[in-house]
């Protein structure tokens, strides 16, 4: 039995019968049991409907809804992104392994789903992240170090996120969609969609695990309500933390979209090329009235999902090596390869640049200074609190309790 069959109703049985008048229980041989469910969804996670450009063998194919025109300088340009993208992340996982930072969120994997909705965005466009879209940080003009003081513990943000058209990292897993939807909505109202050029659009990067949250839905109800020019960017990287995505979901993710009335598509998420040509449409989509949609990036978390998880207790070698050969670098590096779009003095060349990338960014992590502990207590408020003052005054008081040298570690004096 084929695995749409599961989970869509038969009309009607070769003999006739209905089979809402079937017994529970009484489904015989062709009933499948929860774990046949499981793996035929598993073996057909992709599915028909995914979009692809780029192959894993590096081979190119225009897709007829989503035509994309590459050049070399183009290529060469995502290329550089991904690979300087990860040599930062894989530089952050050795950070907080050497007690530098409290903790890390690795992106490796979903350098091509980040780089290429990333740099599919426009300059008026704002996106709001999770927690992992460093790559779409990158995009917008964050500098990595500025990302350093949210894993150490010490910042919320290091930007300017109107600057940059690019929110504060997420905590609150599904959180930002009811933010991208009532941001969206703002637009709508204040009258900057509508325009083919100079339109604003919203995106909003969420994993598939966020999809089981209620501010997932919420975001999507009112963003389809209101019209509002969103394009809910899911990265399905296959695990919400320890759950794999067949036991949260029966049908592939995206096409939730039809149940709120949005299109949604399932783009290959280790396709740099695809995601870029997807979502630039998307976004187009909504930045002349045409939204919401939602893309599915079907892609994979190639390390743990934080620094305080530990991937090998839930999950099997052979698939993390299935992945590996689907990687969304290598297949960009085989077709500049093959159509001499790049020598290898380019190569040598990034490869540097992402070597000294790496070394400022480890640097500047060193270096960085403890704040003083009054600072937990500023901006609190735009005003002086009268509750603010006497919580600083107790916390000042039990410092006080300390040694010398324990109370000036606490008050800012080292890390």
């Amino acid at each position: 039995m084929a695995p749409e069959q599961w989970v869509e109703r038969v009309v009607k049985a070769a003999d006739g019968t209905d089979p809402a008048d079937v017994p529970a229980g009484a489904g015989g041989a062709d009933a499948p049991s929860p774990d046949q469910v499981a793996r035929g969804l598993r073996a057909t996670s992709q599915g028909a409907d995914l979009i692809q450009i780029l192959s894993p063998e590096g081979e190119l194919t225009q897709h007829p809804d989503f035509p994309v025109e590459v050049t070399a300088e183009m290529l060469q340009g995502l290329y550089r992104d991904m690979v300087l993208v990860r040599r930062f992340d894989r530089e952050g996982n050795s950070l907080q392994r050497q007690g530098q930072l409290s903790i890390w969120v690795p992106l490796l994997g979903q350098e091509a789903a980040q780089i290429g909705a990333g740099r599919a965005m426009r300059a008026q466009d704002f996106a709001f992240p999770s927690y992992r879209e460093h790559g779409v940080a990158w995009c917008r003009g964050v500098d990595p170090t500025e990302l350093l003081g949210i894993f150490r513990g010490t910042d919320h943000s290091g930007w300017n996120p109107k600057e940059k058209g690019f929110h504060d990292y997420t905590i609150v897993i599904g959180n930002q969609a009811l933010n991208a939807a009532g941001y969206a909505m703002g637009q709508v109202f204040d009258g900057k969609t509508g325009d083919a050029e100079t339109g604003e659009a919203t995106i909003c990067f969420f994993g598939d695990g966020a999809t089981a949250q209620g501010d997932i839905h919420e975001g999507m109800v009112f963003a389809t309500a209101f019209d509002s020019p969103v394009v809910f960017y899911c990265q399905n990287n296959q695990w919400a933390i320890s759950e794999p995505v067949e036991k949260m979901a029966r049908l592939p993710l995206y096409r939730r979209a039809e149940g709120y009335g949005m299109p949604g598509f399932r783009v290959d998420g280790n396709d740099v090329l695809a995601c870029l040509a997807v979502t630039r449409w998307a976004l187009d989509e909504c930045r002349t009235g045409n939204g919401p949609v939602m893309i599915e990036a079907f892609t994979y978390r190639m390390d743990a999902h934080t620094t305080s998880d530990d991937p090998t207790r839930y999950r099997l070698a052979d698939e993390t090596e299935h992945w590996k050969l689907l990687d969304p670098i290598e297949r960009v590096r085989v077709h500049l390869v093959r159509e001499g779009l790049a020598d290898q003095a380019f190569f040598d060349s990034v490869q540097t640049e992402a070597d000294e990338l790496a070394h400022r960014f480890r640097s500047f992590a060193v270096a960085m200074e403890v704040p003083h502990v009054d600072r937990i207590f500023s901006n609190v408020y735009s005003a002086p609190h009268a509750a603010v003052a006497a919580q600083q005054e107790e916390f000042a008081e039990y410092l006080s309790g300390f040694s010398e040298g324990s109370a000036g570690a606490h008050a800012g004096g080292g890390h």
